[in-house]
């Protein structure tokens, strides 16, 4: 197949960790790696940021075209919607020169459905479309700080009504989509995200600490991911307090991520406001940003902590999760969307309440007071991810979706028994992801 993957703000070639690279910028990459490995053709369309961009680049085999759309440099992906027109006009003229055409379309993010919904119309092509993350979700837990237009819910409705299938990344998501957008169930797929094996697994760790130059004997507690408010990152520095006035324990947190590999409050101002509730609660030295950091230097990280803790508001999915997973690292998760899906509690770590630092300071305390405990929540992450969360699987899992959409418009009459049956079982699949 020849396959279109729409990410109008999220690269595949950005590095991870700033206020609008993260999650989505991976889940483009990989899924367009492991499409490309099993043979098919993929474009990766994403806005031009740089004026210095080409007009395509190349990734492993697969083209990343740069879209013409507004000006030619990085703006927060909450001022791109006035010129998605423009990146729509820009795909379904690209799309409509090629020499051999497009056999499905699969749009990430609500801005690139509008492209999605343009070139579905324009070639005739299946719609997959992915939110990575629901309009009126995030306005149910942002409040007023979501920097969205109301429009954006109307665009939304949209796509949902009309795409061929909309990919759910958890079964939280998935009653999301029906209950916020009155989504039919039998066109959602629920597809997680995943980690990939040769980049994450677990090192020995004496020898990660060594790495990453932290000391040998500390509880070390890792943050890692985009440093924005909805995150909770303030929740877990107030833990890290609460763990010493409740328990005596001394722990340190580790906060990677960032717009720059050297922490700057400047480049990164959530840094200026975490380090502020540090200071409030008498913790700024133990508290350290590292800064931006490149993949192949993240299974360091997980592996040299003692646990990894993520307590967002709102999480559509999360991949950082699965990459300490992957790692051997207990994780302690907020009970929220996909995190709730990715982490099973009791067994490869726990799950706590978005907002509450004292509950998250109880879970350190356990796994600080049981070694044995926190290496076996480790190991028991390590084979849940393997089992069920690596881009492979995830890859074939798209791709089934892909080749019953295409062979749906495209199989005579005679075939559409058979093509029957195989959405049916491959439906039946889809659904053991949701329900493990």
């Amino acid at each position: 197949m020849k396959i279109a993957l729409i990410s109008e703000h999220a690269s595949p070639l950005a590095l991870a960790g700033g206020v609008d690279t993260g999650g989505q910028n991976i889940y483009v990459a990989h899924v367009a790696r492991q499409l490309q490995r099993a043979g098919h053709q993929v474009d990766v369309f994403t806005r031009r940021d740089r004026a210095l961009l080409p007009p395509i680049s190349l990734m492993d085999g697969i083209r990343v075209v740069h879209v013409p759309a507004g000006p030619p440099t990085q703006l927060p992906k909450e001022k791109l919607l006035p010129h998605m027109g423009e990146f729509a006009s820009f795909v379904v003229d690209f799309c409509s020169r090629e020499a051999q055409p497009y056999d499905v379309v699969h749009a990430n993010f609500f801005m690139s459905g509008i492209a999605g919904l343009a070139a579905k119309d324009a070639l005739r092509v299946p719609l997959v479309m992915t939110f990575h993350a629901l309009g009126r979700v995030r306005r149910l837990h942002q409040g007023a700080s979501d920097g969205f237009p109301d429009e954006r819910f109307a665009i939304e409705d949209e796509i949902v009504r009309r795409a061929d299938c909309v990919i759910a990344e958890c079964p939280a998501d998935e009653s999301d989509l029906i209950e916020h957008y009155r989504a039919e169930p039998k066109r959602i797929a629920v597809v997680a995200c995943g980690f990939d094996p040769e980049e994450f697994a677990p090192v020995e760790r004496r020898e990660a600490r060594r790495h990453v130059g932290w000391p040998r004997d500390e509880f070390a507690v890792l943050q890692l991911g985009r440093l924005v408010r909805r995150k909770g990152i303030d929740n877990v520095v107030q833990s890290i307090a609460a763990l010493q006035a409740g328990y005596g324990v001394k722990a340190r947190l580790y906060i990677v991520g960032g717009d720059a590999d050297t922490p700057n409050e400047l480049a990164t101002p959530e840094i200026a406001r975490l380090r502020g509730v540090a200071h409030r609660y008498g913790i700024e030295d133990r508290v350290v940003f590292v800064g931006r950091r490149e993949r192949a230097a993240l299974r360091y990280y997980y592996s040299a902590a003692d646990v990894f803790v993520t307590t967002p508001w709102y999480e559509p999915f999360g991949i950082t999760p699965l990459e300490a997973m992957a790692c051997a690292t207990p994780v302690i998760g907020a009970d929220v969307g996909g995190i709730r899906h990715s982490v099973r509690h009791g067994e490869t770590g726990w799950l706590v309440p978005a907002r509450d630092p004292h509950a998250l300071a109880a879970r350190l305390h356990a796994l600080y007071a049981d070694p044995e405990q926190a290496r076996a929540m480790g190991k028991a992450g390590r084979a849940r991810a393997e089992a069920y969360f690596t881009w492979r699987r995830i890859g074939l899992e798209l791709e089934e979706i892909y080749a019953r959409l295409v062979g749906s418009r495209a199989a005579p009459s005679s075939r559409r028994r058979a093509d029957a049956d195989s959405e049916s079982a491959a439906a039946q699949s889809l659904r053991v992801v949701g329900s493990m």
